[in-house]
């Protein structure tokens, strides 16, 4: 790819990699999005985020320790989302670890 090209698809993509970060929002990146590779990377990474806040919401339930895994969990998913919206902003591949690694491998 050339350098005018990839500029052309950050720019494209950019509105849909930044909503990937908001809750389900990912899903309609992956629906209308999913030939732009720079939106699709960041979806997917908005998606593994998604998957990882409900399940903290569903373990939130237990009592006690439930309350700790759901506001510890809040923050580092909504802090992660910060960054991955900032990231996308600037037109950026961005890793965040361990979601990265996850998402690399969610073939759609």
């Amino acid at each position: 790819m050339t350098k005018t090209h990839d500029e052309n698809m950050i720019r494209e993509g950019k509105f849909f990699a930044v909503i990937s970060y908001v809750s389900f929002l990912c899903i309609i990146t992956l629906v209308l999005k999913k030939d732009n590779p720079f939106a699709l990377y960041h979806a997917k990474q908005g998606l593994v985020l998604f998957v990882m806040e409900v399940a903290a919401f569903i373990l939130s339930i237990i009592p006690l320790l439930g309350l700790l895994i759901g506001v510890f969990g809040y923050a580092v998913f909504f802090l992660a989302s910060i960054w991955g919206i900032m990231q996308a902003a600037l037109g950026q591949y961005c890793r965040i670890p361990l979601i990265s690694g996850i998402s690399e491998k969610v073939i759609l």
